[in-house]
């Protein structure tokens, strides 16, 4: 008997969709954890799964307005946003989870700073409210009997925060940032330390989702984009060298560079999406509203039950 062939990157480059393919358009950044969506458009896998997806980079507190627009009718983001984005009138739901972040989202400071409890009156960059940076922020000073409103925060997205950091911008002590920019302060210790990741508090857990409209109107879609997903995943634990090659391009990283900034986070495979939406994601989503109203972030806790739609996992 001849074996099943396995499908390559040049297989799926080659494939076409048999079916009008779904139009549907995805807002996201360049955060490694949603690099396998990358992957998905470049490898094809989207196409042969009958999508046509556009892959938009939108700051992330921009992403919901992209959303009410119309620009987008998906998006990638961290769970506690999607608490924001209801509690603001943007109904969105999660249907996979994409990532879990294992040190790939920090906090760097600069020398004289030795404990996160000494940023109190000092200056930290982080993106705006709503965003998970921000969030970060408020988790990381809570857990050290801080709240944001004991330090000056100046809003600078990850980016920007890190190369902040590296050049010793003065009037900033502490910045918050993620991969790949985290790895660029990594590789430079004059810059600060890394005083905090998610390896101290594993906060951060990124999930795809849609507004309930398009999962109405398109649930054959909303099954082949988780799918899409799981099989980029497949793709990676395949051909690892030309998947990071291809997923490093989108961030104008080289391919090891990529692959060393992967190492601190894991993306979730259809198991493990399972296990997370069968009680994790229910019970962080409640103590994440929670510390999201006490820092005045939300005025009110939206339906938490509404969050996620879990029948396109199976």
């Amino acid at each position: 008997m001849k074996k099943l062939a396995t499908l390559t990157l040049s297989a799926l480059f080659a494939c076409t969709a048999l079916a009008q393919e779904t139009k549907v358009g995805i807002g996201f950044s360049g955060w490694t954890g949603f690099a396998p969506l990358t992957l998905a458009k470049e490898a094809g896998i989207f196409k042969k799964n009958g999508l046509d997806v556009s892959l938009k980079k939108i700051p992330q507190k921009d992403r919901h307005l992209a959303i009410a627009s119309g620009d987008v009718q998906c998006a990638a983001t961290t769970v506690e946003t999607w608490v924001v984005w209801n509690a603001n009138g943007v109904a969105t739901t999660q249907i996979f989870q994409l990532d879990k972040s294992y040190g790939a989202d920090g906090m760097v400071v600069k020398g004289d700073i030795q404990k996160i409890s000494d940023l109190k009156g000092k200056t930290v960059a982080a993106s705006a409210p709503g965003t998970a940076p921000y969030f970060t922020l408020a988790w990381m000073l809570k857990k050290n009997g801080l709240s944001v409103k004991d330090v000056k925060v100046v809003n600078l997205e990850p980016q920007a925060a890190a190369n902040a950091m590296i050049a010793g911008t003065a009037g900033i002590d502490a910045a918050m940032t993620y991969e790949p920019y985290l790895g660029a302060v990594r590789a430079k210790p004059e810059a600060g330390k890394i005083i905090a990741t998610t390896l101290d508090y594993p906060m951060i857990m990124d999930t795809f989702g849609c507004t309930p409209k398009f999962l109405a109107d398109n649930p054959k879609a909303a099954k082949a984009l988780a799918d899409s997903y799981f099989e980029a995943l497949d793709l990676i634990a395949k051909e690892p060298a030309k998947s990071f090659e291809i997923m490093g391009a989108d961030v104008k990283q080289p391919a090891d560079k990529f692959e060393a900034s992967q190492k601190f986070l894991r993306w979730q495979d259809r198991a493990a999406n399972q296990k997370f939406f069968a009680g994790e994601h229910a019970q962080f989503s409640k103590e994440a509203a929670e510390l999201l109203l006490e820092a005045g972030i939300i005025k009110q806790i939206p339906d938490l039950s509404k969050l996620a739609d879990t029948r396109f996992l199976k």
